[in-house]
């Protein structure tokens, strides 16, 4: 009975007949690490509204709250840009300022930061200027600024493609040794393209120093999550290339700042790369074009905006005594007055030569470039003389 038992449990064989050979895998199918330590925690890291936010410095709560008021006025006057056609397009990040504020505060100056095309405000708190920041997406210029002089790779507007690039670039720090990090920041929406398979994967074959930031806003365009991935969070799906996961509120502005420091650490010291998930939620539509009230109700709009990254912040700098009036103030107005010189200067027409489509392309001309723009110098030559 109990032989019986056994084989109708496996493959059913004709009586007589020789058992199938069924090896024992080789050791080589054991895991290569112990999974228990990548995985993330159950729930996302809060620092603010508990005790932990007690220990938290009082000099970064202030400037966290600095830059979140003025990533807050630079997300509302780059979305009134749009309105008056000074901009053609703007993937506005309000309500997720937490996170790129502390995507920039995150890196040391000689560190690389590799945004997808929301992260305008990023880069703007790593000390781009804002005007230059908002050129791609008035389809002026190239990238608008130069990604060397300032540590920022290119806006990224093709999903996650800019993964591979940030693990590129970390990978060959290392192998000079160079003690440099990249992080890279990119949407839940790709995290469902094969690049961030790709990248997460040599990542972690390599041990390259790089943090992959993921913004779960809850939305790819009009697509929620759940329709992307039955997995129980994306900070798991480290887990599957033997890399450590975090998971994080990402309205939580210390609370992120927290994670990715100690990633950056992590990386920088060679433990390798990390990966964060930072649940947060996207207040305005995917883009100035789209119409969000299509695929989503105003009522879970209004539920988030009761987890403000600004409002939580300014609730613990109360209770500490450390937001006054006169702080308020100097928040405010510094918002201001960048808000003021954005405008003038996006009101202002570009002066634009169209020469500058082959400047940039490589280091040196290919001869087909050259022959194009031979021809476009004639035709704007005999535009000018007729």
């Amino acid at each position: 009975m109990d032989s019986l038992q056994q084989r109708s449990s496996t493959v059913q064989e004709p009586p007589g007949a020789v058992p199938a050979y069924r090896p024992t895998p080789p050791p080589a199918w054991q895991p290569r690490t112990d999974p228990a330590p990548l995985l993330p925690d159950a729930e996302p890291l809060r620092v603010l509204g508990t005790d932990a936010a007690a220990d938290a410095d009082p000099a970064l709560l202030l400037r966290l709250y600095a830059e979140l008021i003025r990533g807050r006025r630079y997300n509302t006057q780059a979305t009134a840009l749009t309105k008056q056609g000074r901009l053609a397009v703007y993937p506005s990040t309000t309500g997720q300022e937490a996170c790129e504020i502390a995507a920039a505060l995150a890196l040391e100056e000689r560190d690389w930061l590799f945004p997808s095309y929301r992260d305008t405000l990023a880069a703007v708190a790593r000390g781009l200027d804002p005007v230059q920041a908002l050129t791609l997406l008035r389809g002026d210029w190239h990238t608008g600024y130069d990604p060397h002089e300032h540590r920022i790779a290119p806006l990224c507007t093709p999903l996650a493609t800019q993964l591979p690039h940030a693990v590129g670039l970390a990978h060959a720090a290392r192998l000079k040794g160079d003690d440099v990090i990249a992080l890279a920041m990119v949407g839940d929406g790709g995290t469902s393209e094969g690049d961030f398979h790709e990248a997460l994967n040599f990542a972690a074959v390599w041990k390259a120093p790089v943090v992959f930031f993921v913004q779960n806003n809850g939305f790819a365009i009009s697509v929620p999550l759940a329709k992307q991935t039955a997995a129980p969070s994306l900070a798991h799906k480290a887990v599957g290339y033997g890399m450590p996961g975090r998971l994080v509120d990402g309205n939580d502005a210390v609370a992120v700042h927290q994670v990715l420091t100690e990633a950056v650490a992590r990386a920088r010291r060679g433990g390798g790369p990390t990966l964060v998930e930072a649940v947060t939620y996207r207040i305005d539509a995917h883009t100035n074009a789209d119409d969000a009230t299509r695929y989503r109700a105003a009522g879970e709009v209004e539920t988030w905006r009761a987890h403000d990254p600004i409002l939580l912040l300014e609730r613990e700098l109360t209770e500490r005594g450390l937001l006054d009036e006169d702080t308020r103030s100097a928040a405010a107005e510094a918002a201001e007055t960048m808000a003021a010189d954005l405008r003038e200067r996006m009101n202002a027409d570009p002066v634009l030569d169209p020469m500058d489509l082959f400047s940039h392309v490589y280091a040196e001309q290919t001869a087909q470039l050259r022959e194009q723009a031979a021809q476009l110098r004639a035709e704007l030559d005999a535009e000018g003389e007729a």
